[in-house]
């Protein structure tokens, strides 16, 4: 082997001191602040909301922290053991505690939640203590004032759960302290009022372990919007308690305020929603935990192009069907998507900003509107796949001059179809349908878990088929629709009354344009047919677009959300279990 001369080896040598000193400065800095983490959360292994996503993309970053001492703690709803496509069971996983636990009455199921990082999950049975449903509110009351006297709907499943994930984590970490013969810092984190008694649990009967609770969105805060009030207009006028009563959801906004007030660390998602912490809660966050995402989620290259195609074909087919038009691949796709939340996320503006672009002289190129929204549905029409069956489905139209099939809008049939307020949206804007018109809607009203029985895609793999997304929200404490657009590649459309939308202007230093993979309209409670005319000229727009503008937008996009990894946002979470265990003086 040759060898170095002495100044080239003393050399090596610093640098490679350097790179070991910077080495340790990093894992330093994602050192795990104590010992193990319980999360709590209604929706682990339960993909209902936006919540999943969250807790489902920031796993991987968190778990390559802690390993196995970060524990998930989901509800076990299926009657079946084996039915939860998202979990896998390991009887290997902490068998002494699995029959420690069903012997205290907490029947408990560990493995592993099967996303990117494979985290271990618990997920605890509720159904049990249903008949203890009344000492325990009772004991919630005495203890905490929690009313739980106008109690309906999800409140009774989801608080009993949050008991049961309490006690879980507190036999276990009892049991993890006898198995290393220490007393070990634990953290408690619980998601929305749906953990708060979970977290109220630990408060009074396991004092030693500290506890976060992070709301995504306050209860008083959303039910004020979708009960069509002016939340902003007003904003400093509402009394949380008030309010709460006002609209029938007196025992929910208890448990939330309850868990604010008594946790060790109080975090919540955005500036945003703090306002409605510090208003409706009575107490502000000490640390804001934004939603980041995770690259695994994510397609690159080929294989994204290849995806994207093979859902630009997807959606184009399927509107062909219905319509008997004959869209062709040029056709610009723009999209919405989200919970059926209607008007929280904005898809009145949308609907109404696409029958604007309607009406406009300027358009070449075909527009293809997508609502992904999930609604109450039955199935797949039987009209519809009926034709996507006899392919070519494009060419078919012309050569067998099919008709447009009724309400050539809608992919899947609705229990409710004359109540569904998007329906009611889209039949009471005037919106034309027609196989002549340039600007087109289709309504896919069902989630998107690659079983759906027309496009049979994850929705993620839809998405990558889009040119441009618009998610036009009223309430919006994040908003993760945006940042996985981006994530793909996907110029979009947000506004100042999302969280999202205000981080992304704070990054970029001014009122952010599709120029910055990400453009802001300023929203309020008096401004709405103003929005309609900005979002229906960016529409236009980008339909007149060249493709290499596009593609600059769309590097844009992308350059802007590898600002949004969770390997950088997690180390807001480290802080916040930093700060509840130096709060916690139990």
């Amino acid at each position: 082997m040759q060898t170095l001369p002495q100044k080239a080896t003393g050399l090596r040598k610093k640098t490679l001191n350097l790179h070991l000193i910077f080495s340790f400065i990093i894992m330093k800095r994602i050192a795990k602040p104590n010992d193990c983490v319980f999360q709590a959360s209604w929706e682990v292994c339960n993909k209902v909301g936006g919540i999943y996503t969250v807790l489902s993309t920031q796993a991987k970053a968190l778990e390559g922290i802690y390993k196995d001492d970060l524990i998930y703690i989901g509800p076990d709803l299926y009657e079946k053991k084996n039915d939860n496509p998202l979990f896998t069971p390991d009887s290997k996983l902490f068998p002494t505690l699995a029959r420690q636990l069903k012997k205290q009455g907490i029947p408990t199921r560990f493995g592993r939640w099967n996303i990117p990082g494979n985290p271990v999950v618990a997920l605890v049975d509720f159904k049990s203590i249903r008949e203890e449903k009344n000492q325990i509110y009772t004991e919630m009351w005495n203890d905490f004032g929690v009313d739980s006297l106008n109690a309906y709907g999800d409140y009774d499943d989801a608080c009993l759960f949050a008991w049961q994930a309490g006690r879980m984590a507190s036999v276990a970490y009892r049991y993890f302290c006898k198995q290393q013969k220490r007393e070990l810092s634990a953290v408690f984190q619980a998601h929305e009022w749906m953990s708060a008694f979970g977290l109220l649990y630990i408060k009074k009967n396991e004092p030693k372990m500290s506890t976060v609770f992070t709301t995504h969105a306050t209860s008083v805060g959303r039910s004020i919007t979708v009960n069509n009030k002016q939340l902003y207009a007003y904003f400093s006028g509402y009394n949380g308690d008030q309010m709460a009563a006002e609209l029938n959801m007196q025992s929910k906004h208890s448990a939330e305020k309850a868990a604010a007030q008594q946790a060790d660390c109080m975090t919540t998602v955005s500036e945003l929603t703090n306002r409605e912490c510090s208003q409706f809660l009575g107490r502000e966050a000490d640390i804001l935990l934004p939603n980041g995402f995770d690259t695994a989620f994510t397609y690159k290259g080929a294989q994204l192009q290849t995806v994207r195609r093979r859902a630009r074909k997807a959606m184009i087919n399927a509107y062909n069907a219905l319509a008997a038009a004959n869209l062709s691949d040029n056709t610009l796709i723009v999209c919405t998507s989200g919970r059926n939340d209607f008007r929280c996320k904005g898809f009145d503006l949308f609907v109404d900003s696409i029958k604007k672009v309607q009406e406009s002289s300027e358009l070449e190129r075909d527009v293809l509107a997508v609502i992904a929204v999930p609604c109450w549905k039955k199935q797949p029409r039987q009209d519809l796949v009926d034709r996507l069956a006899l392919k070519p489905a494009i060419k078919l139209m012309d050569a067998t001059g099919m008709e447009q099939l009724p309400y050539p809008f809608i992919t899947h049939e609705l229990y409710n179809f004359n109540e569904e307020r998007i329906v009611q949206s889209i039949m009471g804007s005037g919106f034309r349908f027609g196989a002549d018109e340039k600007v087109h809607l289709l309504f896919i009203p069902t989630y998107l878990d690659g079983n759906d029985g027309v496009f049979n895609m994850p929705y993620y793999d839809l998405l990558t088929g889009c040119d441009y997304c618009i998610y036009p929200s009223y309430y919006e404490p994040w908003g993760y629709t945006p940042l996985e657009s981006i994530s793909f590649g996907i110029p979009c459309l947000t506004t100042t009354l999302s969280g999202f939308g205000q981080w992304v202007q704070q990054e970029v230093g001014h009122l952010p344009l599709l120029s910055d993979g990400v453009a802001v309209v300023p929203r309020d409670d008096n401004n709405y047919w103003q929005c309609v005319n900005e979002i229906a000229t960016s529409i236009i727009g980008m339909a007149l677009l060249q493709q290499s503008d596009w593609h600059q937008f769309a590097d844009a996009a992308a350059a802007l959300s590898k600002k949004a990894l969770w390997k950088d946002f997690v180390k807001n979470y480290l802080r916040a279990y930093t700060l509840a265990m130096k709060n916690n003086t139990k």
